[in-house]
Order: structure tokens, then C-alpha cells, then sequence
């Protein structure tokens, strides 16, 4: 497999380094593997800290800045950072006002932050966490007890974030971050399988002619293999099996999200068809965000994220953001 990169084993390192380079905004750092606003800690503001294994960007380093995440911590490679670079970040963020950690549900990353939040808890800051788990594809799996948490945490870090910034304090801001998990679920689909730099080769074996329907976005399996299917027939699977576990009444965020090596073109032509379905089941959507937030290094493939909204989670998810990944309203 060719990829632009140096080593395997400096690859996220690497990756920090041009980030940093990019964005001064930012402060980036290489060894420890945290990545700051660089106006942190923002006073009498509640701090959110995420991470998660790297592979999944702009999850979660690109999402951090003003009205989003104060803090992230990248692991190597679909593996969780470990509760050091948690601890240093909650420490890099608090202002006094606490800290909130959001969690995707994989096994590792919610044993690290558990023991993150001890031991930032001993130190004296004030911890909340937030538990991501809004794939229906499948209940637990390879790396999860549970469901997984996928598209949705972009949905909960936006809201969050953007109640931080007003100055809500940390119970609401926890409160709301719940209230988006709860009111979000998603559902993947690979057509290719994705390679880590470490393996060099594909992480499982989907033959040419077939895809794989509920991935997980570590190439996870997920609910049954099926020959090639249309953009129309993927949305109709996709957001069928969403609306099964969702029932919303209210409009809906809608979440088309790219795997990481599914052009645009695609992307919007599926876009397309999401939309048929959602018009053809009654259910308006109030904003939709298409392309790659929450990828899987160069899979091929989607997900589709709906989160019911209400005015104020609206007005939230309007809210002004200026991140590396994410950036309107500024």
C-alpha cells in the first residue's frame, strides 16, 4: 500500500507537527500528545477535553477551538490515549469552572478516562464525563461493551462546546451533552476496508463486489455483508435502521459523513438520497453537514448521523465555531 508518510512509527508525531505548523491558534504538543486552545483556560468557562485513537481526524484534534473542545488527546493509531494526556489536558483547560470529558464508547478509552478523571480529581479539578454510544448497528463488539460511539460526538462536542462558551456551568453543560447523545443515533457503511500504517495492508477482507453494512469505524463488522448496492438502496438501509432505533418528533441535524476516502461528489449524490428518505418518512431536517469529520483512515464509505433538535439545541448548533475542522458564524 502507498501512503504519504515517513514511518509507521512516527506517524502521529509527524501529523502534530504539520498541524501545529498550520495552525498557530493551536497549542500543539508533540511529545505529549495534547492539543490546546491556545487561549486556555478561557476564565469561568467550563473546559471540555475528548480524544480518541488517531485515524478518525478531523476527530478530535481538528475540533478544537473556540466554541468546541478546549483540549484533545490523540493516541497512536486506533488506540486510546492514555489517562497522562488526559490529566495534562484537564489541567491545561480548567479554569476553575470544571471540566467535562466526552467519551466515545470503546473499551479503552473509557477505562482511560475514568482513570483520568481520578486522578485530575485528585489534583483538584472538578470532572464530568459524558458517554458517546449512538451506533445502532450493532451491540457490542470488538472494542466496545455496548453500543459504539461514531458521528454523533461531533453533534455532542458542537452543542457542548457552544454552551461552554456562553458560560453555562458544568452541570448544564453535562446535562446538554446528554440530552445530544440520548436524542442522536448513526449507522455506517464500508465499501473498502482501511489500512493502518502499521498493518500497511487492509484490516479486513471485504471482497471486490461487496460492502459491508453497520461498519464500525475501526473496520469493526458490522450487521451483514451484501453485493454492491445503489446510493438509493445504501440510504434506504442506512437511515431505515437509524429510524428502527429513533423515533424524533421534532426537527433533525443530519449528519452525512464520509469515511475518509469517498469524494465529495459522492458524498452529496448520497446526501441526496438521505434526503428522499427523511421527506418520505415526514421528518424535516433542519441543518445537514456533509463530508469528513469522523473518518477511518482511507475507508470508503458513510454514515449517516440524525440528532433530534429542539430551538435551543438549535440555536446552539448555530452558534459560532472557529476550529481547524469545523468554522462558521466567526
Amino acid at each position: 500500500m502507498k501512503m504519504l508518510i515517513n514511518v509507521a512509527e512516527t506517524v502521529v508525531a509527524d501529523a502534530l507537527r504539520g498541524m501545529a505548523a498550520a495552525h498557530p491558534e493551536l497549542t500543539v504538543d508533540v511529545d505529549n500528545r495534547v492539543i490546546v486552545r491556545r487561549d486556555a483556560p478561557v476564565a469561568g468557562r467550563v473546559g471540555l477535553v475528548s480524544g480518541g485513537g488517531s485515524g478518525h481526524e478531523p476527530l478530535h484534534g481538528g475540533f478544537v477551538g473556540p466554541g468546541m473542545l478546549s483540549a484533545a488527546c490523540p493516541g497512536e493509531v486506533f488506540t486510546s490515549p492514555v489517562p497522562d494526556q488526559m490529566v495534562r489536558a484537564a489541567a491545561a483547560v480548567d479554569s476553575g469552572a470544571g471540566v467535562l470529558f466526552i467519551v466515545k464508547n470503546y473499551t479503552g478509552d473509557v477505562l482511560n478516562f475514568d482513570m483520568a478523571a481520578e486522578l485530575a480529581e485528585d489534583e483538584g479539578i472538578r470532572i464530568a464525563k459524558v458517554l458517546v454510544n449512538d451506533d445502532v448497528a450493532v451491540t457490542d463488539s470488538l472494542y466496545t461493551a455496548g453500543r459504539r460511539g461514531t458521528g454523533a460526538t461531533l453533534f455532542v462536542e458542537k452543542i457542548a462546546g457552544a454552551a461552554a462558551e456562553e458560560g453555562a456551568p458544568l452541570e448544564v453543560v453535562e446535562a446538554l451533552a446528554r440530552k445530544v447523545n440520548d436524542n442522536s443515533r448513526s449507522f455506517g457503511v464500508a465499501l473498502s476496508a482501511c489500512t493502518t500504517p502499521a498493518k500497511g495492508s487492509p484490516t479486513f477482507d471485504l471482497p471486490a463486489g461487496e460492502l459491508e453494512l453497520g461498519v464500525g469505524i475501526h473496520g469493526e463488522p458490522g450487521r451483514e455483508r451484501r453485493a454492491m448496492m445503489t446510493a438509493r438502496e445504501i440510504a434506504d438501509f442506512s437511515v431505515h435502521a437509524v429510524l428502527d432505533d429513533l423515533a424524533p418528533r421534532n426537527p433533525v441535524l443530519l449528519l452525512v459523513n464520509g469515511m475518509g476516502a469517498t469524494p465529495l461528489l459522492e458524498l452529496y449524490g448520497f446526501n441526496a438520497e438521505v434526503q428522499r428518505v427523511l421527506a418520505e418518512r415526514g421528518i424535516p431536517v433542519a441543518r445537514t453537514l456533509v463530508g469528513n469529520y469522523v473518518t477511518s483512515l482511507d475507508m470508503a464509505g458513510a454514515s449517516v448521523t440524525l440528532c433530534e433538535v429542539d430551538e435551543d439545541l438549535l440555536r446552539l448548533w448555530d452558534a459560532p465555531v472557529k476550529t481547524p475542522g469545523l468554522r462558521w458564524g466567526v
